[in-house]
């Protein structure tokens, strides 16, 4: 019985890493005798995969087909909202809980990705492990589910913001902000901290969107 959950667990875990990496981006159409050829996993741990995805509104239904939703201008929008609100949160309870290692941990992070510039894929990993251990270092797993949730529709965005010219250097410039208020034990400040980061993703984002071209 334990056996046969493991390739379930595979398979979600697979298509979720393929759409976050942008091998299927919004409008792509996921078919499962495809899926199950290009993983190497049998189609029922497939089927029920794409189940859960669509389930968790990460697919939507075409017809009688399957494609990798896409968020409109008010979905984003209020991604945005509730990713602000409980990034915030995380930074403020970090704040007050991190370890001496886990902000060690944060303050290596800053510094090594500074060798990424330049590379907006690489600068988007590195990103999403900043934030996640920031989501741990809060210590509240109430709070790390729900960000895991708004992290996983994130992965509908078909591009990174940290690929617009001068992003990546003033993302890791907010970044160092943020974890000079946790290491400063000042919670009001690293809420501060986290959320202008994120409007200014937001803003990059909609800028993005908008076709609009800037400095």
């Amino acid at each position: 019985m334990g056996e046969a959950k493991s390739p379930q667990k595979d398979a979600y875990a697979l298509i979720l890493e393929a759409i976050d990496v942008g091998m299927y981006k919004p409008g792509d159409r996921l078919v499962e005798s495809d899926l199950a050829e290009q993983f190497g996993v049998s189609r029922t741990p497939i089927r029920e995969a794409l189940q859960r995805l669509e389930t968790q509104r990460l697919l939507a239904r075409d017809g009688r087909s399957l494609i990798v939703a896409s968020l409109d201008h008010n979905q984003l929008a209020e991604l945005y909202v509730v990713r602000s609100e409980l990034e915030g949160l995380a930074a403020r309870l970090a704040a007050r809980h991190a370890t001496p290692e886990e902000m060690r941990v944060l303050r290596t992070m800053v510094d090594e990705d500074m060798s990424l510039i330049g590379n907006p894929e690489a600068l988007s990993r590195a990103n999403r492990r900043f934030h996640k251990q920031i989501h741990l270092a809060s210590h509240n797993r109430y709070l790390v589910q729900q960000l895991d949730l708004v992290h996983r529709t994130m992965a509908l965005l078909a591009t990174t913001s940290l690929a617009v010219e001068g992003r990546g250097e003033k993302a890791l410039q907010e970044h160092d902000a943020i974890v000079s208020a946790i290491e400063n034990a000042d919670g009001d400040a690293a809420y501060e901290a986290l959320r202008n980061h994120i409007s200014q993703a937001f803003e990059t984002r909609l800028k993005i969107d908008a076709g609009g071209e800037w400095q």
